[in-house]
């Protein structure tokens, strides 16, 4: 049974789309022309393998087979690239061992020849959750794109074909291919593994064991129960957040997420991107660059997508990341704007009991994008890689008698507590709230958190790593109403790790009736929910940030309603405190190949900017090291 209609204003709800996405415009105004006068000039060049010397041509097509050697000698084939983060350790990537094989069949029956031009890292964040190597995790986004930007760079292709699924895999690839904004590319899924465990289930078995009601083994079995094969993790974490933004924004065919691995409908769809990728080239009839592909409206339809699903908070800081890799500025307000309008229809876990196969069931990704564009809340005049208009992506794959078809999404949900339509939604407002306040800005899941725990004040409880909170909890130190306070975990502190190895603990003593609440200039897992958490908070301990001054005591409300993350100190008294707690030095910041990783950390910038190293600041903010917050400017 469906609850009573949340009242919901379309009209309002679209023209705030419209006003945002025409503010992000004007804002972008300068860097957004300047990206697409370098995307055009080098699209003007034609293929760029025309151009190289002959040693240089032949050093390329050197290993290639006789067919396709004079091919890429008369340049009348376009070469499609393929780039791939496959490895067979991490689940969601395994089904991409037999990619390259299948995607070079079909490009040559498109009339395209192919090459596999390069290998991505892919790190998995549920191997390193709570273990060193989760530090290097955010950076890993930046080392993908500049991966993907070497495996280009040879001057080869016309195209490319991108393998990933997983956290910042997707961005990573989808950042390196805007680099070079003037060749088409074309996001390639593998899909999510089949249901097992339930998600919920495994949640209590952790509490379970934080509490230490089971043991080990009994915690590992219902691990594997979960985690039990190829494919993507089943809640709607960042990978499965990812899925939804590369399908929304028009950089995967229609219907392509959520399909499982195995199926001869996966299959069909891998070969479709193939020959699809084939016809976008300037050789194939349909140029769709990706530099033209992701624009202004994509960007906020993006965003609209995510906020409508209660989607990954990670997406906070890569949407920012990828609109500015395009010349397009995005920021935090934009999100709490666009947040404020779009009603949630789904409720995937950890904001609901359902994985994504569930929601695929229940109408998924096409009757999600009905829904959105029929209300407003979606630019449907947009370039995708199917063609243009995003309508085409209310439709749904299937095959009739061996060959792929799309139809039109159900006429409605198939089950209306996992997916609904705008009329009804689950809440009248998106999934992901910006706070601020005297501690500076953070972002908040509130589609997973219950009513009653949406407000939190209580008094603060500091610490400067994750692991002294876990000793603190092991040792019935917690038990009562706090504010856990985890500062320097930001970007330039130690890489901004995902600290989702704190919920089971969190969550058990909400559990026994504690108001309980996290403050974090670190990440949380896409998983991550439940326990109401302040994420992201800008500026970082590391830079001087409001955190850093915080005592063990001071009261905090987060209030997720108002959108407020109050600190109850006065800013005469905050300003002169001392700074206490430091970030780990050079010295300190060794081993799991942390150290090689230095130059990223001193140049990452701030997670409301997209925690990038690339030199993304607006032309009028100033160079990283000038960014340490002042607390005695703020009381001024």
């Amino acid at each position: 049974m469906t609850s009573p209609p949340h009242p919901f204003d379309t009209a309002h709800a679209s023209r705030t789309v419209h006003d945002v996405t025409e503010r992000i415009v004007e804002r972008s105004r300068p860097t957004r022309s300047a990206y697409l006068a370098r995307v055009d000039a080098a699209a003007d060049l034609g293929p760029a393998r025309g151009r190289l010397a002959c040693a240089n041509l032949a050093h390329g097509f050197a290993a290639a087979a006789p067919v396709d050697k004079a091919d890429l000698r008369r340049v009348t084939k376009p070469n499609i690239a393929l780039v791939s983060a496959y490895n067979d350790m991490l689940s969601a990537h395994k089904p991409f061992e037999n990619y390259p094989r299948i995607i070079k069949r079909a490009v040559i029956e498109a009339g395209g020849i192919a090459q596999f031009a390069g290998g991505v890292p892919a790190m998995c964040d549920g191997i390193t959750q709570g273990r060193d190597g989760m530090q290097l995790s955010l950076f890993s986004r930046d080392v993908i794109a500049m991966s993907t930007a070497i495996a280009l760079s040879h001057d080869m292709f016309d195209a490319t074909l991108m393998l990933g699924v997983c956290d910042k895999i997707v961005p990573g690839l989808l950042i390196g291919a805007l680099s070079f904004g003037h060749l088409p590319a074309v996001l390639v899924p593998a899909g999510p593994m089949t249901s097992g465990l339930s998600n919920s289930d495994k949640a209590r078995v952790r509490q379970q064991f934080a509490e230490g009601l089971v043991d080990r083994a009994a915690l590992l079995e219902a691990e594997a129960a979960s985690y039990h094969g190829e494919g993507t993790c089943t809640f709607f974490g960042t990978a499965n957040s990812n899925q939804l933004l590369m399908e929304v924004m028009g950089l995967h065919l229609p219907g392509a997420s959520f399909p499982n691995p195995g199926t001869e409908l996966r299959e069909a769809l891998t070969r479709a991107a193939a020959a699809r990728v084939t016809a976008v080239t300037t050789l194939g009839g349909e140029y769709t660059p990706v530099g033209h592909v992701v624009d202004e409206r994509a960007v906020v339809n993006g965003c609209v997508a995510l906020l409508a699903t209660g989607g990954s908070t990670n997406h906070t800081m890569h949407l920012v990341a990828i609109a500015r890799a395009a010349g397009v500025v995005l920021d935090w307000d934009d999100i709490a704007e666009l947040s404020a309008v779009v009603p949630l229809l789904a409720r995937i876990y950890p904001n609901g009991e359902a994985d994504v196969n569930h929601f695929h069931a229940a109408g998924g990704m096409a009757l999600l994008i009905r829904e959105l564009l029929d209300a407003g809340l979606l630019h449907e005049d947009v370039r995708t890689i199917a063609g243009r208009g995003l309508r085409r992506y209310a439709q749904e794959p299937t095959l009739r008698d061996g060959r792929l078809v799309w139809q039109d999404a159900t006429p409605h949900s198939l089950d209306d507590s996992v997916l609904r339509p705008v009329a009804d939604p689950f809440a009248a407002e998106g999934g992901i709230r910006i706070v601020s306040g005297a501690l500076g800005r953070g972002v908040v899941k509130v589609s997973a958190i219950a009513a009653e725990h949406q407000v939190v004040t209580a008094p603060a409880r500091v610490f400067d790593d994750p692991e002294q909170l876990l000793a603190a909890f092991r040792h019935g130190n917690l038990d009562r109403d706090f504010v856990a306070v985890v500062r320097y975990q930001g970007p330039a502190a130690n890489g901004m790790p995902e600290l989702h190895n704190l919920t089971p603990a969190l969550a058990v003593l909400q559990g026994r009736g504690h108001r309980v609440a996290l403050v974090t200039d670190g990440r949380m897992s896409g998983a991550s929910g439940k326990v109401p958490a302040a994420i992201h908070v800008t500026p970082e301990a590391a830079v001087g940030g409001p955190l850093t001054r915080v005592r063990d005591g001071d009261v905090i409300t987060l209030d997720c309603r108002t959108s407020e993350l109050t600190l109850h100190v006065s800013e005469i008294e905050l300003a002169h405190r001392p700074v206490t707690g430091r970030a780990p030095n050079a010295d300190e910041w060794v081993g799991t190949g942390r150290e090689l990783f230095a130059g990223l950390r001193a140049a990452v910038g701030p997670a409301d900017e997209g925690a990038g190293v690339f030199g993304w600041s607006r032309p009028s903010d100033p160079p990283a090291a000038d960014r340490r917050h002042d607390p005695a400017g703020d009381a001024a």
